[in-house]
């Protein structure tokens, strides 16, 4: 999707649709709900057959990476807000096709966010070596469990950015720094849940994790409160996007560097 409405980056890039649950912070999957049960596009979990998407929709990257060429702009691109790049149920020659056109246009910043670190390294190409300079690893953690299960991981795995997504925060996400991972997280992204039923995220998870990153020199950023504002100011709105709403202190939108050679 061009000029994407998730604050972190400019545009969405979907290869394939569909995935499954794997954790809890899964169990009110936004994709899932838009994908199967309201537009019935694919069947989701394990028996549900993942769905490429067009080749028309391939060729949007194309665009951008011309449009960032004549701006001199990084515009990054988010893959997969409906999917999991490093699901196992994805045919690998989907998945070879996808870093084909991630070579191909270095002009993107491409962000690869999975619940699934222990399939990184095998799925990775061959010629990865010490990570494509235009691709950031993230792994999403809803919470400390979840964080010390999976950054240690892709904390091994060499990449110019790696990142967490705290989101859906649903529990603490507990001490940043972990002895079991070989390094921290070059950024963490920190969100509530939206849509009906949300679990709420407490205003106090939040500042302990802005608080770790200042001390740790790690890039913060606050994307939203969530659709439950139990506890959070009164005058929040939807899905507690907007920034202006927020206490002046949590109003932190930071970006990494990236370690390019």
């Amino acid at each position: 999707m061009e000029n994407s409405k998730i604050q972190w980056c400019d545009h969405t890039f979907n290869p394939w649709i569909g995935c499954q649950h794997v954790s809890p912070g899964c169990d009110r999957c936004y994709a899932e709900t838009l994908m199967d049960h309201r537009y019935g596009k694919v069947q989701w979990g394990p028996h549900g057959k993942r769905k490429r998407t067009s080749e028309g929709y391939w060729k949007q990257p194309f665009s951008w990476a011309k449009a960032a060429r004549e701006s001199g702009t990084r515009p990054r691109v988010f893959c997969a807000s409906l999917a999991d790049v490093f699901d196992n149920q994805v045919p690998q020659e989907w998945r070879d096709d996808l870093f084909r056109l991630i070579r191909a246009t270095p002009e993107l910043d491409w962000l690869l966010l999975t619940k699934r670190p222990q399939n990184i390294i095998k799925m990775l190409p061959p010629d990865w070596g010490d990570g494509y300079p235009n691709v950031w690893l993230g792994i999403t953690a809803e919470d400390a469990k979840h964080y010390r299960m999976r950054w240690p991981i892709l904390s091994r795995i060499p990449a110019v950015v790696r990142f967490v997504s705290y989101e859906p925060a649903i529990a603490p996400l507990g001490p940043v720094d972990i002895d079991k991972a070989d390094c921290l997280p070059d950024w963490i992204i920190c969100g509530g849940e939206s849509g009906s039923g949300a679990r709420r995220m407490k205003r106090r998870w939040v500042r302990e994790v802005r608080d770790e990153c200042a001390d740790l020199g790690i890039a913060f950023f606050m994307k939203q409160v969530g659709s439950n504002h139990h506890g959070w100011p009164a005058n929040i709105s939807g899905k507690g996007h907007d920034m202006n709403e927020w206490p002046e202190d949590l109003r932190v939108r930071q970006f990494p560097s990236a370690k390019r050679a």
